[in-house]
């Protein structure tokens, strides 16, 4: 529950959010650049086929009143029962409410404004104090009766059951519709959070993810549409705050071989840009997006991490599409989203197999002489190039990777593959063996970084040379290269470096962004000479990540222009975290920022707001306890820390901080304790094996110290940190 808000009251009437104006936003009023959002109905005017597309589509839906139109779930008094809450679905005085337990605790009628999405799931926006919208965690399935849907279900229920993870109650922050979900289902977004009040007053200029959603504000594409000759400087845009055209006069054509090839190299990436900024996986940086919300201008891309995508680049987590279709063959062969999709219906531009025979020819691929099965099962590109996952506990998405199968590398490390997703039955060592006895041997593909994401993840000894490889291999995808250089943050020291010298130098964003966020552990001269030039970049979000990284460097320090630069890219940092104060991240970066200078009352603040933003927040915890040691008061970082542990039993970083702290303050009982229950709750983490081991060593438990570095060894072989270790302490064994 946000302790900002009012309790609510034991009866149960609706609760509705605070008299505001309505959220549309008055059209004369949208002003972006002195463009402003005209809507829909002036753009069907014209584009009468791209409307007829639109309407009806996923993005149409995307949000809608709440109506007997809209609504497909069951509120004819439908209950719905799991993890010991029972939520009623009912109608009254026209409106749809569901009666749950409440953040407080107790039953709550609540309204049902809006519906959230369409199919294969329909959510629903419950209205709450403060101007905020909830994304209730209990959806419709709207798929039909035969195929297990018309009916209630729960998402996440691995969190939800009966001992639920109070972090993830849908009444709080990961389900908080103005800052974790408008923004992709609305056309021109304001959150208009107010941090004084703690209030949302969040409007839109359309509901849904309309025309302007993609195209940008469109008055100047209206003045120029009625006198183009008067508008010259608007020839090349149409007017259009991005105009897309990287597609036009473009054909697919073949060589002798039959290889498909663009008729001209695709020279930008706005289209992608454009789709990438909502169907990615990213950190929004700023609260103002421009040029229609293009991905490198406003959002953060996550890399190939270590819980969101398997080491081969395969889809874990929820990622969306964008960071696997940059791993692909096709987008380096310059396909676009609108090669396969059409971009107002949303659907393929030709069913089936036809979307991929636009451009590989049918004699050659649909054949099997190339897909190695005689019957039409199995046989399908997506089955083997585009296997699917499914999220929100009924919905499959495909991996938009394209990649070849490799079940040699589910045998090696363990990630999935296509052929065992149909031949559940069979073991990956059949098939491999299969596939190797199709091609005489074993395919590689495009993506040649599996085994060295693996290593460089899990530390291993030798993985630096292959990260550098990997690094500056260009015929690899940009993606996986920047993740590459992220893991080098482990390895710092002059060869790493230097190749990180060029890498911030990279054409590419996406590697510039991956190296800059390996530079944190070097001194801030060294800092400065690798991030300083990218304070100029042409992308904000580089210009942002750069300033991220020379946060603790005075200006005073420097000389001449460079005092001036620091200190305007420093300000124009916490300025954007300003921007995002409803986002408990952002308020620690801003203690991160205040703490650097040492202004400890403004970091203390900051940290606070985020802990009363989320009280799940692990790093606020962990920083402002940091703060309390920082500033001789201990007690008060205990105290915190056990606070944060009442909410968060199962965090391991609260624990090992607490460990921390009790070997500060000479507590070693209690800190093996704390930092035991750390490397239980997160045995993968090398670094609290690490501390750990070290720990009891003083504590004169060496055979435990070694013992628990074997243990980790057997989880992550040829760990470069415990190895070392292990070689010291058993050296000194022989010593003594």
């Amino acid at each position: 529950m946000r302790t900002s808000e009012p309790v609510l009251p034991p009866v149960a009437p609706a609760v509705q959010p605070a008299a505001v104006t309505p959220p549309a936003l008055a059209r004369d009023s949208v002003v972006l650049q002195d463009r402003h959002y005209v809507g829909r109905e002036v753009c069907a005017g014209c584009h009468e086929q791209q409307t007829r597309d639109f309407d009806g589509s996923h993005h149409d839906q995307a949000m809608q009143e709440a109506s007997a139109v809209t609504v497909l779930g069951d509120f004819n008094n439908a209950t719905f029962r799991f993890g010991g809450v029972t939520s009623t679905f009912f109608q009254r005085d026209g409106q749809f409410l569901v009666n749950t337990l409440g953040p407080d605790g107790r039953q709550h009628d609540y309204v049902a404004e809006y519906t959230f999405g369409v199919y294969p799931l329909q959510q629903y926006l419950l209205a709450m104090p403060g101007g905020r919208y909830q994304a209730f965690s209990v959806a419709w399935d709207a798929r039909p009766a035969g195929e297990g849907g018309q009916r209630w279900f729960q998402l996440n229920p691995d969190v939800n059951g009966d001992d639920p993870v109070k972090a993830l109650h849908w009444s709080g922050r990961q389900f908080n519709w103005n800052l974790m979900c408008a923004e992709c289902h609305s056309t021109n977004l304001e959150r208009n959070f107010n941090a004084a009040t703690d209030r949302y007053d969040t409007r839109w200029a359309e509901i849904d993810v309309s025309c302007e959603s993609c195209h940008g504000p469109a008055s100047d594409h209206l003045e120029w549409a009625e006198t183009p000759d008067a508008h010259p400087d608007m020839a090349n845009t149409l007017g259009l705050a991005v105009r897309f055209d990287e597609r036009e006069g473009v054909t697919w054509q073949h060589d002798e071989n039959g290889t498909p090839s663009r008729s001209k190299p695709r020279d930008s990436e706005k289209e992608i840009q454009a789709c990438a900024a909502c169907h990615s996986r990213r950190a929004q940086l700023f609260d103002d997006p421009q040029d229609a919300g293009l991905l490198v201008e406003n959002y953060l891309l996550a890399t190939l991490d270590q819980g969101l995508y398997y080491p081969d680049g395969q889809i874990q987590d929820e990622v969306f599409v964008h960071g696997s279709f940059l791993q692909s063959k096709m987008y380096q062969a310059g396909v676009t989203c609108s090669d396969c999709h059409n971009p107002h219906s949303l659907e393929l531009k030709v069913p089936g197999d036809g979307v991929c025979l636009q451009c590989h020819q049918a004699d050659q691929y649909q054949t099997p002489k190339h897909h190695f099965h005689s019957s039409v099962q199995g046989s399908a590109c997506v089955d083997c190039h585009m296997p699917t996952t499914t999220y929100m506990e009924v919905d499959p998405r495909r991996d938009h990777s394209l990649r070849i199968p490799r079940p040699d590398l589910s045998v090696s490390l363990g990630v999935p593959n296509a052929c065992n997703q149909c031949h559940s039955d069979e073991t990956p060592e059949w098939a491999a063996e299969h596939v190797e006895q199709w091609y005489g041997h074993v395919p590689q593909g495009l993506q040649q970084y599996a085994h060295t994401l693996a290593a460089g993840r899990a530390g291993s000894v030798g993985a630096q040379k292959d990260l550098l490889t990997l690094l500056a291999d260009e015929g690899q995808p940009a993606i996986a290269r920047a993740t590459a250089a992220s893991l080098l943050q482990a390895w710092p020291g002059p060869e790493v470096a230097q190749s990180l010298f060029v890498a911030l130098r990279a054409k590419d964003p996406v590697i510039r962004l991956g190296a800059l966020e390996a530079i944190g552990s070097y001194p801030p001269v060294t800092r400065w000479q690798l991030a300083s030039p990218l304070l100029d970049a042409p992308e904000r979000v580089v210009r942002l990540q750069a300033a991220a990284q020379l946060l603790d460097i005075p200006p005073e320090q420097m000389q001449g222009d460079d005092i001036e630069k620091l200190r305007q890219a420093q300000q124009q940092y916490l300025k954007a975290q300003q921007a995002n104060a409803d986002d408990p991240s952002a308020q620690l970066n801003i203690g991160l920022y205040y703490q650097a200078r040492n202004q400890l009352a403004l970091a203390e603040d900051a940290y606070a707001q985020a802990l009363k933003l989320d009280p799940y927040f692990i790093g606020a915890y962990i920083n402002l306890a940091d703060l309390y040691r920082a500033s001789m008061r201990d007690p008060m970082a205990e105290t915190l820390l056990n606070k944060g542990l009442e909410a968060l039993p199962q965090a391991a970083p609260l624990h090992f901080s607490l460990g921390l702290l009790k070997v500060r303050s000479k507590d070693m009982t209690t800190a093996l304790i704390e930092l035991r229950r750390a490397v239980v709750l997160d045995p993968q983490n090398t670094h609290y094996r690490y501390v750990l081991a070290v720990a009891l060593n003083s504590a004169d438990q060496r055979a435990a110290a070694l013992a628990l570095i074997a243990e980790g060894l057997d989880l992550t072989p040829a760990n470069q940190t415990l190895l070392t270790l292990q070689q010291q302490l058993q050296n000194k064994d022989a010593t003594q």
